[in-house]
């Protein structure tokens, strides 16, 4: 007869904790915080890191998607390099990943930037000739190499016979003729009227949909949020004397907000807006505005984080970190409403034959676009002797050949920099 067994039950053991993964709020963010700390060049070179990151690493998008994603938010006014992290971390996780794509890759710089306004008397000395180190000229030349690039392996994909060849070489021509902003969005919108027109492309059917997770009713709302605040705080800040205690916190959303929501062409097309914004009032002196705008360009992730430091650097309260939290959540506000207001129809609308065939000419465009400015401003600012070619080209072969990430192309091209400024 079988006896019972006096051992006590061993317990069973703890489950490790699951990992973060593709779909939750906590990947994203990981993943956005290390772009955020590594991504150097400027929003240009920011589409390199992502497609690396998100297209090839990671596999969290396709090619397609990825540049159906670019296509669309280099329509929107705002920092297009920001708005397509807030996609992906949309497409990923809802609005807590819109979130926290957006806090990853905003707050580093962010927090350098408002850093850098607390010791700026200090450094004000140097007038911005710490800022021309060889260890940041190397920075320069790896946005080189990440922009040839992404160049390369857009190019394969959607450029890969000679009529959408040919609109990509012909947006880079439009866009070296008229570098403005208005030339970016003419390139975009002749690329989308010649493959309409010219170009046969059938439609995609609704099991390859970006997951949005967005209803059309939010999308509506986030819509009128965006146009009823760009039309309703001027006239608020018209009511509201300027002796009252919220006049001023008000006055600095609306100059920020106009400023995101108005803007055409990236980060530094928003420099001259803000100049105007918080100069004009004596918000802020121009030694002080020129010595943030010098620091921006050392730092990676968004140039839009600039408004961080001038609301720490405001004369008038709320300063501090108050008033860096205040105009940066102002200025990116308007790009959270058009992300979520647009993208919803925009999924829609890709479904459809005419749509597609004009979306292969809007993604050849777009592969113009980038390849203009890897000539402009991105070769031409880095690029100046042969030493710089040579550190550029072997940058490259690291991270397209070597499959480097792009980080650590990022501390050898600075690191080789360095030494080139020494010879």
């Amino acid at each position: 007869m079988a006896t019972e067994s006096t051992a006590a039950p061993t317990a069973a053991p703890k489950a490790a904790p699951r990992p973060p993964h593709p779909g939750s709020a906590a990947a994203v963010f990981g993943a956005f915080l290390r772009l955020g700390l590594t991504s150097f060049g400027g929003p240009i070179a920011h589409l390199g890191y992502y497609r690396a990151e998100f297209v090839e690493r990671r596999r969290w998008l396709t090619e397609q998607a990825y540049a159906d994603i670019v296509a669309v938010c280099s329509f929107l006014p705002g920092p297009t390099s920001s708005q397509i992290g807030m996609a992906i971390g949309l497409s990923q996780a809802g609005l807590p990943g819109l979130l926290a794509a957006w806090c990853g890759f905003t707050l580093p710089s962010a927090a350098a930037l408002v850093a850098f306004a607390y010791g700026v008397e200090a450094l004000a000395g140097m007038g911005g000739a710490g800022l021309d180190a060889g260890w940041l000229h190397g920075l320069k030349i790896a946005a080189v190499a990440i922009v040839a690039q992404a160049v390369w392996g857009m190019a394969r994909t959607l450029a890969p016979d000679r009529p959408r060849l040919t609109v990509a070489v012909g947006a880079a021509l439009l866009v070296l003729a008229a570098p403005a902003a208005w030339g970016q969005v003419a390139a975009i919108a002749l690329g989308g009227l010649i493959g309409w027109r010219v170009l046969k492309v059938e439609a995609k059917g609704p099991g390859s949909p970006l997951p949005l997770r967005v209803s059309r009713t939010a999308a509506i709302a986030c819509l009128g949020a965006f146009f009823g605040l760009l039309a309703g705080l001027p006239l608020l800040r018209g009511v509201i004397p300027p002796t009252a205690p919220a006049a001023q916190a008000l006055a600095l959303v609306d100059s920020f907000y106009r400023s995101g929501a108005l803007v055409f062409g990236g980060g530094h097309v928003v420099l001259p807006l803000l100049r105007a914004e918080v100069i004009d009032p004596g918000w802020i002196g121009n030694d002080l505005f020129l010595a943030g705008y010098g620091a921006a360009q050392a730092v990676p992730g968004p140039l839009f984080t600039f408004a961080a430091y001038l609301g720490a650097s405001l004369t008038p309260e709320p300063h501090g970190v108050a008033g860096a939290l205040l105009c940066l959540v102002a200025i990116f506000l308007p790009s959270f409403f058009l992300v979520l207001g647009v993208l919803p129809f925009w999924e829609f609308l890709r479904q459809r034959s005419g749509v597609q065939s004009a979306l292969a000419g809007v993604n050849a465009a777009v592969v113009g676009l980038l390849l203009a400015a890897l000539y402009h401003p991105v070769w031409t600012g880095a690029i100046l002797r042969p030493a710089d070619f040579g550190l550029g080209l072997a940058a490259f072969l690291a991270l397209h050949f070597w499959k480097l990430p792009p980080w650590g192309v990022v501390l050898l091209s600075a690191g080789g920099g360095a030494l080139l400024a020494l010879i």
